[in-house]
């Protein structure tokens, strides 16, 4: 992940959907999420460098699409969050995000709860949730995020299965203790919980990461 630039503070939820969409009809990657402080706030783009992402953000002010804004570092998202949270309990809001939506159907290629979710759009819903951002698909969420042991697996950590059978990683849910993960599992199905142990993911699991160290 580069640098991402972080503006608005909406008491309206509306207002943060707002800017969102006049984000992304911009070409820009746009999320929102509750801060700490009550308010709403919007975070969007990826450059490759504080300087790029800086030069977006004041070309957006001055065309009035943008106030006040801030650049968020990679590897800064917790502290950009502004919430003075321990690691523990980030991790604890990501597992009950992720358990919030099960029941949900499964929906190729979405990122909208409302229109259901498929594998990688969950955890980029739930991720975004919580202020921090990841990649779009299961293999870009691999190969972005510091690779983990599944003896070392903790709440909010990504699970990697190759359910083709290739080796090649193809599906992904989140992770929330004791060997369970969350997943939209594929067409005609809910999000819903699973073990790692069962003998289906057991032999497909590929690998685990986080994004939180």
């Amino acid at each position: 992940m580069g640098y991402s630039i972080q503006a608005g503070a909406f008491r309206d939820v509306n207002n943060a959907v707002r800017l969102t969409r006049s984000l992304e009809d911009r070409g820009l990657q746009a999320f929102y999420f509750a801060h700490s402080s009550g308010f709403y706030k919007v975070r969007f783009g990826n450059y490759p460098s504080r300087d790029t992402a800086y030069a977006a953000a004041r070309t957006l002010r001055d065309s009035g699409i943008i106030d006040a804004f801030m650049i968020v570092s990679p590897g800064e998202y917790e502290l950009a969050r502004g919430s003075g949270k321990t690691s523990g309990s980030i991790r604890d809001d990501l597992a009950r995000t992720a358990q919030s939506f099960i029941g949900i159907p499964y929906q190729w290629g979405s990122s909208s709860p409302g229109d259901g979710l498929d594998c990688s759009g969950l955890v980029l819903a739930v991720y975004q949730l919580n202020g921090l951002n990841v990649p779009r698909t299961s293999r870009e969420q691999y190969s972005g995020g510091t690779h983990v042991h599944r003896r070392h697996l903790e709440k909010g950590d990504l699970v990697f299965f190759s359910t083709s059978g290739s080796g090649r990683v193809s599906h992904v849910g989140i992770y929330i203790g004791e060997n369970l993960f969350i997943h939209a599992p594929g067409a005609g199905k809910t999000i819903r919980t699973e073990s790692l142990s069962s003998d289906y993911f057991r032999h497909r699991f590929v690998g685990g990461c986080t994004y939180l160290r």
